[in-house]
């Protein structure tokens, strides 16, 4: 869950994991933490028609879920980031 100095989202004041309530580190508006952002928005033939969800995990809950997947996920090294 993130939360803004104001409405126009200009500056990030603090950073909570959905999972395990963990308040992730924030220096001057910059999340310096791993964290997985989930923005969707359900459409048509879910149970979840119209609505949009949004939450964060830190890097402890995220590697916790993606321990469950059956099929893992695609792993590959970044030789420049972003």
């Amino acid at each position: 869950m993130r939360k803004y100095l104001d409405k126009k989202k200009a500056e990030l004041v603090s950073v909570h994991c959905n999972c395990c309530k963990k308040e992730l580190l924030v220096e001057n508006g910059i999340l310096k933490e791993g964290c997985l952002e989930v923005n969707t928005s359900f459409g048509y033939f879910s149970n979840k028609d119209g609505q949009s969800h949004r939450f964060d995990l830190c890097e402890k809950c995220y590697d916790e879920m993606i321990a469950k997947f059956e099929i893992p996920v695609e792993d590959t090294e970044l030789t420049e980031y972003l």
